[in-house]
């Protein structure tokens, strides 16, 4: 079923509901911890977009378990940011060094938080992937909720038995990851709707990224098509990941009813509702941004408007373009 785009009113009216309130019973934390595992040596930018775009979407805490040699990079760009130098490139690994060692220390980490983010800065070298997979694995059997872009979306394009039928988790191709994942699953682009299909087969919830974003679990889709900023920078996709990170613990706290509120969603619509939620606040950021510094817009710039965003669903303020 492809919903109109009428229909948004009604995708937005329900995504607040899954917005916590500002209490103040709620205690550090509680309105949402979020892990991002990702940044090597050649790449800290991504994970850092990610991390500080939750906490500026109203996350409580953000932490970064990345490899040794990016952290005091990521470190250096905002006091905000918990860095953990646990991952390990293979040039950087030592005779004692094993994958074990490494989810020792990981697995204390992942117990505290709501949610997590596989890829930003990941990088492609075997150990990190291999790490990854392990890391994959344990947070399905702990049915942690789980964001995958970027290069953690090379690695599901090898081995995409490793989420494929969890209904905990949300994908986010661009154009060219898309395709990969079509090609591996044997889909056409050439399907009506290849998203869809794609998801079908996978069985798990997929971000299609593109001119419009479209949002599928192989059942139900639904089409963004808010119009955002014409400047298309690196870093977009982070900052995307890190907004749906947030919504995701905002799942979680939703489905534990850690608040009162009115009505009653599965996990299922509320995963397609936060898949939704994060694209339309993204587009919003990129064009915010835009606005403000045209072609010169860099993906720091979304972060900025990161809140303004935020308020601007929030509030139902954005619900007007959608009329």
């Amino acid at each position: 079923m492809k919903a109109p785009q009428k229909d948004a009113l009604v995708l937005l009216d329900r995504l607040r509901k899954m917005i916590p309130p500002l209490l103040e019973t709620f205690h550090k934390g509680q309105a949402g911890r979020v892990g991002v595992f990702g940044g090597c040596q050649h790449y800290t930018g991504a994970p850092y977009y990610s991390s500080i775009s939750s906490m500026l979407f109203g996350c409580d805490q953000s932490h970064i378990v990345c490899e040794k040699k990016a952290a005091n990079v990521i470190k250096s760009y905002s006091p905000d940011l918990i860095v953990h130098p646990f991952l390990l490139e293979k040039a950087t690994a030592g005779p004692q060094d094993n994958i074990d060692k490494i989810l020792d220390l990981v697995k204390p980490i992942m117990k505290r938080l709501h949610v997590i983010v596989i890829g930003p800065g990941l990088g492609r070298d075997e150990w990190m992937l291999a790490t990854m997979e392990r890391i994959i694995t344990y947070a399905r059997q702990q049915n942690m909720p789980m964001v995958i872009d970027a290069d953690g979306l090379f690695l599901i394009q090898q081995k995409p038995e490793l989420v494929s039928g969890y209904h905990n988790v949300v994908l986010t191709p661009n154009v060219i990851e898309f395709k990969r994942l079509c090609d591996r699953l044997n889909v056409s682009l050439e399907e009506e709707d290849p998203c869809a299909v794609l998801a079908r087969k996978m069985n798990v919830v997929i971000i299609r990224k593109g001119l419009h974003d479209t949002i599928s679990d192989g059942d139900t889709t639904f089409t963004c098509t808010l119009r955002g900023g014409l400047k298309r920078c690196g870093g977009q996709g982070d900052v995307m990941t890190g907004i749906l990170a947030a919504f995701l613990a905002w799942r979680r706290m939703y489905l534990d009813d850690e608040w009162k509120t009115e009505g009653e969603m599965g996990p299922r619509e509320c995963l397609l509702l936060a898949a939704f939620g994060a694209c339309v606040s993204t587009r919003l950021c990129s064009r915010f941004a835009f606005e403000e510094k045209k072609r010169a817009t860099l993906a720091t710039d979304l972060v900025s408007h990161v809140g303004r965003a935020y308020e601007t669903v929030a509030s139902g303020a954005v619900d007007k373009e959608f009329e």
